[in-house]
């Protein structure tokens, strides 16, 4: 599992002038707190720039019924980032500006079926960041400067605290994998590093694990006792 993929940095940036003009034109727009009202701590909000019927409010990361995917509203005076997001030769289900204002916290989470390997991914560009906020991916801090492109593997636990004095504001997309994106992503990684994580027992479950190898009393289930006695240690 050591060498599954948890993150890229792509080797190209963005212009972190023309993105931060493009986000100034919205900001008295109508950003949405986010739906996860249980999974953070003050303010967290955001604005759709591609969305299934085309309202800057259905800030939803997941597409119900027959409504084709087109830019909103705000998209009109936002020529850079339209460029950018149109720069990415894939399929997008979404697109946002995602606002984490300072002092906000995202609880460790995970969103399922978002990683690669899935067929589906999520790009992060930081338009407006400090270095006070701490990214949190499988238990490493990622440092994501502006105008910066990664790929964050979001089936593993991750967490957001903005600790600065400014509000963080991430482009961030959602698309489906293609020819394209493979050549994209397997320049910067093997093929086969993009595997599902396995699923992480909760201590009750591990524990209730190591009653049922004890009943069976054999050298192995005695070794595999051992290994997850020490994980809760």
């Amino acid at each position: 599992m050591d060498n599954l993929i948890r993150h890229i940095k792509f080797p190209f940036t963005f212009d972190v002038e023309k993105l931060q003009m493009d986000v100034e034109k919205i900001l008295d727009k109508n950003w949405v707190n986010h739906y996860n009202t249980s999974n953070y701590y003050g303010s967290w909000n955001a604005i759709a720039l591609l969305s299934q019927g085309g309202e800057s409010g259905n800030i939803t990361a997941f597409n119900l019924g027959t409504e084709k995917v087109v830019y909103t509203e705000v998209m009109d005076s936002c020529e850079y980032l339209k460029e950018v997001i149109d720069s990415f030769s894939f399929e997008k289900t979404t697109a946002r500006l995602l606002r984490l204002a300072a002092g906000a916290y995202i609880k460790p989470h995970t969103d399922n079926e978002l990683g690669y390997e899935d067929g589906c991914f999520r790009i992060h560009i930081p338009i407006i960041t400090n270095p006070e906020v701490e990214f949190i991916l499988d238990n490493q801090r990622l440092i994501m400067n502006e105008g910066e492109c990664w790929y964050i593997n979001a089936n593993f636990i991750h967490s957001v605290a903005n600790k600065g004095d400014q509000d963080r504001i991430h482009l961030v997309i959602d698309g489906i994998r293609n020819a394209w994106t493979d050549a994209l992503f397997f320049k910067e990684a093997d093929e086969n590093q993009f595997l599902k994580p396995e699923p992480e027992l909760t201590k009750d479950e591990k524990l209730l694990m190591i009653a049922q190898l004890k009943s069976m009393d054999t050298e192995i289930a005695n070794e595999l006792i051992a290994k997850i006695s020490k994980e809760l240690e």
